[in-house]
């Protein structure tokens, strides 16, 4: 009996943490710290919580203290970024995973081969309207100018790397890092599972942090980029588009995007195939299971699952600061090319555009394009640019997909 009560003892997390012992244990703390953290921004402040909230707690599952191989253990992060654990030093093994493997180390194969962003896109895709962008064809240039960040950062993280050595970012961890100034979760996970895995926590918590903080971290940068009188702008109403339009259009963009960079069409294809099903009719039942069941479903895994790969090892370290940094800095650079070209087409159409809609062609749909109508009306109480946002806006969740396939499409295969 008192054998019994001992081995009780001896593997409870508490003896864990105790065995591991001095930096090890401080980082675990800490981590389970963090993990609190964002349950209260989750929670109390209500940043993204559909998805901060299961990322959140997939972090503190996976850094509770626990016996090196215990059954209890959920997650193993090494099993997917360690070559050791791999087949010839590269593949995945998924047999040993399928084996072996907790409840998390299954749901994570979802987004280690690549299946739940696509998945998510399918659901956005039955949610967005792209009527204000094919009302406004214009809108299509301000989401690519959006993605101004995603190129810029990409750049600098390869500055800095070669200016700092130990962070270690080559052109693969420099594109993964990019990407958050696209503004869209999935799409960061998307590339970075398949670029620079051992990132992917970092990545996904600044990408849906920055997501969450679009109201605070927009409205100085419009501000800045705008005048007053520019802000006041009144827009013309947009014209009705006919229903063939609508059918027509996810088809098209299909076919170019295939055409020019197939390595965007997973992640385009599943965003359009949504959106045909919503607007043909003919499926409603698939386009409100996409758009709710599906949808909430996936997001549920990829939340938990992403949050487990942040172990103190690999997140407490200078690189997650670094990407924080340069996170903030690709979504403010994104932000600033929208509403730089806004200013542009303020100018050349003499007045007729409202710089404020530029902002919004980062992929953060809706959120971006209210914040343009919230700014927009404080200046000129009788101004709904609401509608005329939403074209950049959609037009930024293509942008930011596309720019996941060209960085795709050129580093993969290295």
């Amino acid at each position: 009996m008192l054998h019994s009560f001992e081995n009780f003892l001896s593997s409870t997390g508490v003896a864990a943490l105790f065995q591991t012992g001095g930096i090890d244990a401080l980082k675990t703390i800490i981590m389970i710290a963090i993990a609190c953290v964002l349950l209260y921004l989750a929670i109390v402040k209500k940043f993204e919580p559909l998805l901060l909230l299961p990322i959140a707690f997939g972090m503190l599952l996976t850094n509770l203290p626990m016996i090196k191989d215990s059954a209890a253990i959920m997650m193993h992060t090494e099993w997917f970024t360690d070559p050791k654990y791999m087949i010839d030093g590269h593949y995945l093994d998924v047999g040993k995973v399928c084996r072996e493997g907790g409840l998390l180390d299954l749901l994570y194969l979802g987004v280690k081969l690549g299946i739940y962003p696509p998945l998510i896109f399918i659901g956005i895709g039955c949610m967005t309207d792209f009527g204000p962008l094919i009302a406004n064809p214009k809108s299509i240039i301000l989401g690519a100018a959006a993605q101004f960040g995603v190129f810029f950062t990409f750049v600098g993280a390869l500055v800095l790397s070669a200016l700092i050595p130990s962070l270690g970012f080559g052109v693969k961890e420099a594109a993964s890092i990019g990407i958050i100034g696209g503004a869209d979760g999935p799409t960061a996970i998307y590339v970075t599972k398949s670029l620079a895995p051992s990132l992917l926590p970092a990545i996904a918590v600044a990408a849906y942090s920055y997501m969450a903080l679009i109201p605070v971290i927009q409205p100085p940068i419009m501000k800045l980029m705008t005048t007053k009188k520019m802000r006041c702008t009144v827009m013309e109403q947009l014209r009705p588009v006919s229903k063939t339009e609508k059918i027509l259009f996810p088809i098209v963009v299909t076919i170019v995007v295939g055409l020019i960079i197939p390595d965007a069409v997973t992640l385009v294809g599943c965003l359009m195939i949504g959106n045909l099903m919503k607007e043909s009719g003919v499926c409603d039942r698939l386009a409100k299971t996409a758009q709710n069941e599906l949808m909430n479903i996936v997001t549920i895994f990829l939340g938990i699952t992403v949050g487990a790969t942040a172990v103190a090892s690999n997140f407490l370290s200078g690189q997650t600061l670094f990407i924080i940094v340069l996170g903030l800095t690709a979504f403010c650079f994104s932000t600033a090319g929208g509403l730089l070209l806004g200013d542009i087409m303020y100018w050349l159409t003499r007045g007729k555009v409202n710089p404020l809609i530029g902002s919004a062609g980062v992929s953060a749909v809706p959120m971006a394009a209210r914040v343009s109508q919230t700014v927009g009306q404080k200046e000129n109480p009788s101004n709904f640019l609401l509608m005329h946002a939403m074209g950049p806006n959609v037009a930024g969740v293509i942008g930011s997909a596309v720019a996941a396939g060209v960085f795709l499409s050129m580093f993969s295969g290295i």
